[in-house]
């Protein structure tokens, strides 16, 4: 099992990979620097959106990200409030994206 790293870093190092692939992306909300969760929300730019959430695979002890909600985007901002009220240092990153690319299947984004 490898480190984890602080959620800033992580995110910013996130940022850069989204920039250097031409995809637009930025924090919508800033969360605790060190150890605060981070969610991913695609917006495809038609009205509807895709949040993501990094989950803990018990069985194989892996992480991974996967799909908490998709649909209308005020939907998905929605789930983002409702989450935001229960862990006030989650961090969000939106990205626009029309083809939905998010970059969260290469390797390395999952730790």
């Amino acid at each position: 099992m490898g480190l984890r790293l602080a959620a800033e870093v992580w995110v910013r190092a996130y940022l850069r990979r989204l920039e250097i692939a031409h995809i637009p992306a930025y924090v919508a909300a800033r969360g605790e620097p060190t150890s605060g969760a981070v969610m991913v929300k695609c917006a495809t730019l038609d009205g509807r959106a895709t949040l993501w959430q990094r989950s803990f695979d018990l069985t194989t002890g892996a992480r991974k990200w996967m799909i908490l909600t998709e649909g209308p985007e005020p939907e998905v901002d929605a789930s983002i409030r409702r989450q935001r009220g229960f862990d006030p240092d989650l961090w969000v990153i939106e990205i626009e994206s029309r083809d939905g690319r998010t970059l969260l299947d290469q390797e390395g984004l999952s730790d």
